[in-house]
């Protein structure tokens, strides 16, 4: 794949609604050529097709879903509760009494953007914190009759 088929396709990352006009246009080649390279990328594989993500979609019980268990070995958990509450995956962050002390819950859309936070979190800890990750396999929940839902 030479250059200006890498270009080509980071355009289409960015936007795969553009035109082929705007596309010629970011990667110095004539309208038809790119068409051409996108139909022979499309035919040899090397774009494999082109994806939808709505609002819709990442509202569904089919994200993933997460608890940080912190112990932050005695320190504040307000500068602690701040950072994480900048992540839009975060929904709860609960003060805990015992051994634990937060129980933070994410919903999230991949396991790479769980690793991402958790990178982020595990930079800014104090010496001897900790976290453990668990992981929610399975939910059940009451209606509004009280019957239990899975």
């Amino acid at each position: 794949m030479d250059s200006f088929n890498q270009k080509i396709i980071a355009a289409l990352k960015e936007n795969a609604r553009q035109s082929v006009s705007s596309i010629a246009e970011q990667v110095n080649l004539s309208r038809t050529a790119v068409s051409e390279r996108i139909k022979r990328m499309e035919e040899e594989g090397d774009i494999l097709g082109y994806q939808v993500i709505s609002a819709a979609n990442t509202h569904t019980p089919h994200r993933l879903k997460a608890y940080f268990e912190i112990r932050n070995g005695g320190y504040k958990c307000a500068p602690m509760i701040q950072r994480l509450m900048q992540y839009p995956e975060v929904h709860y962050c609960h003060g805990t009494s015992g051994e634990v002390d937060l129980l933070v819950y994410l919903e999230f859309s991949t396991m790479d953007r769980l690793h991402d936070i958790l990178f982020d979190i595990d930079r800014e800890l104090p010496k001897g914190a900790k976290i453990i990750t668990h992981m929610v396999m399975q939910q059940w929940s009451r209606d509004k009759e009280g019957t239990i839902d899975k």
